[in-house]
């Protein structure tokens, strides 16, 4: 079971122009976005600092378990800051924001990655709260707040710096990537060599058949893990590849848990029928229910939640029966928001069990591409 940990020492040495750059250089460098560079990494594109010296920085943050999103990210870092292949790269351009009244979270950074490339990294989900109600908000509104300043973001980016660029992100901010790249000004998108979308939701139809994303479509590479639930949402248009996770449902949305051979991750020819049922499930219940209903009941379990006063998922759940309490009392004394969220968890587990009857799991609900890396004979990733 190997991942980006074992890419590190397998390829760590080899700087970017003695090794072409690849997919899993472009998940690194998503997940770096990760990292809280507050104070470390200025806003500013042209104010930059390398990985190694951002380390020494970093480490020197108390409590360092308390600042990151994963227990994993304070070793990831360390790897990477001593790592040749990445611990001269450039940092700059650095944005974190929360906005509970707008319902917005970013955190965005400028990679140099001393290859006449900068790669524009986009944060994913973290644990705020609002930040997986601005995700579900993509169910019925486009663009989310999110989508709109990862646009701008990019446009400001480029016009500051020079060279081709490439753009990631994992979870949403893999769709953020792919959004920012579609909509940005013209002459950004001609510069733009790949985008990068890992394991991130897709789009509505609206987003889909606009002139923007046609023109970026080929440049995307999406990445999912073969029980995706996460990376399956939404629409998506372009082709995707499927690679293996060591972790099982909902977990394999770690990229920690995506294997690697070399300097490719291990590729798998679908996703698990586990993941198309899903996926299946979920678009028809989706396709159900109209905006408003959509709009509704997301508001509503929102709404629910905020009564408890947490304002991540880590205080909702580390005091689970005091916030159970709270929610259910909230529930009781709110019939229309309880009636709201019922009936529409009434229709989702409907569609799911019209689609254990009529499921075809050989229709996949994106479109594979033809590339494979083989295992020897004998081996199993089971």
């Amino acid at each position: 079971m190997t991942n980006v940990f074992d890419y590190l020492k397998w390829r760590g040495d080899l700087k970017p122009e003695q090794a072409a750059f690849n997919d899993i250089d472009a998940l690194i460098l998503s997940g770096l976005s990760y990292i809280p560079f507050e104070g470390i990494v200025l806003s500013d594109p042209l104010d930059s600092i390398t990985i190694e010296e951002a380390a020494d920085r970093f480490f020197q943050i108390k409590d360092l378990a308390q600042e990151v999103y994963r227990a994993q990210d304070v070793d990831f870092f360390r790897a990477l800051s001593e790592s040749e292949r990445f611990k001269d790269m450039g940092l700059s351009g650095y944005i974190s924001e929360v906005d509970f009244e707008a319902q917005k979270q970013i955190a965005d950074i400028v990679i140099d990655t001393s290859d006449g490339f900068h790669f524009v990294a986009y944060q994913g989900t973290d644990d705020t709260l609002v930040g997986w109600k601005e995700d579900f908000n993509m169910s019925f509104m486009s663009p989310v707040p999110s989508q709109k300043e990862a646009v701008s973001y990019l446009d400001r980016m480029a016009d500051a710096i020079k060279g081709k660029l490439r753009v990631g992100g994992h979870s949403k901010g893999g769709n953020l990537a792919v959004y920012a790249s579609a909509f940005c000004e013209k002459t950004v998108q001609e510069r733009i060599d790949s985008v990068y979308n890992n394991d991130g939701p897709g789009f509505d139809s609206t987003v889909i058949l606009q002139e923007g994303y046609a023109s970026i479509r080929d440049r995307v590479h999406t990445f999912v893990p073969q029980s995706s639930v996460i990376g399956m949402l939404l629409e998506h248009e372009e082709e995707y590849t499927v690679i293996h996770s060591n972790q099982v449902g909902l977990l394999q949305h770690d990229y920690y848990s995506w294997e690697v051979m070399g300097d490719h991750f291990i590729y798998l020819d679908n996703v698990t029928n586990s993941s198309l049922f899903l996926d299946r499930t979920i678009k028809d219940w989706m396709a159900g229910l109209n905006q408003e209903q959509r709009e509704k009941f997301i508001d509503g379990l929102y709404a629910v939640f905020d009564k408890t006063d947490a304002k991540t998922l880590s205080e909702l759940t580390g005091n689970w029966y005091k916030n159970a309490q709270v929610v259910l009392k909230s529930l009781k004394t709110d019939e229309p928001m309880k009636r709201v969220i019922s009936e529409m968890l009434g229709l989702f587990i409907k569609a799911g069990k019209e689609n254990l009857q009529l499921f075809k799991p050989k229709i996949p609900s994106l479109r594979p591409k033809e590339r494979h890396l083989k295992l020897k004979d004998g081996d199993t990733l089971e």
